[in-house]
């Protein structure tokens, strides 16, 4: 197969998974091609705590509060300032933030009278690896 002129080989168009199934060679055990789902049967602890994390990112407005923490000023922010991008009351607010910190993916501090929002970027990392083909991280039990 020719792209831009030049002859690609067959491993170029599938992934690396794939390309040692099918030349039946085999890495290291250490060495990880395909995410977690993909790789290998996960354990009762692994798919829920998994399934934990993708349920609190489920919903839309957990899922935009993540996103505006992480996109915030440098990549905190403070609940007074979340409270005003929905039109949610503050309590309702603070239940989903209490969901995302339950589930790891954020972390809190509190500051006098104000609570501060970070993301964890570990459990969030492993939410996205969980699916994604390719990656290296393995999901902890």
């Amino acid at each position: 197969m020719f792209i831009n002129g030049a002859p690609q080989s067959l491993p170029f168009h599938i992934d690396g998974c794939q390309h040692r199934r099918m030349s039946n060679q085999s890495g290291s055990a250490e060495e990880l091609c395909c995410s977690p789902v993909l790789r290998e049967p996960l354990s009762a602890e692994q798919s829920e705590a998994l399934a934990r994390m993708f349920k609190a990112v489920a919903d839309p407005v957990r899922l935009r509060l993540l996103s505006l923490i992480a996109s915030h000023v440098d990549g905190e922010a403070c609940v007074c300032e979340l409270v005003g991008a929905f039109e949610l009351s503050q309590p309702t607010i603070s239940h989903h933030l209490k969901v995302l910190r339950d589930t790891g993916l954020v972390t809190a501090e509190r500051r006098g009278t104000w609570v501060y929002y970070r993301v964890s970027p570990e459990p969030l990392a492993r939410l996205a690896s969980a699916l994604t083909p390719g990656e290296l991280a393995p999901v902890p039990a």
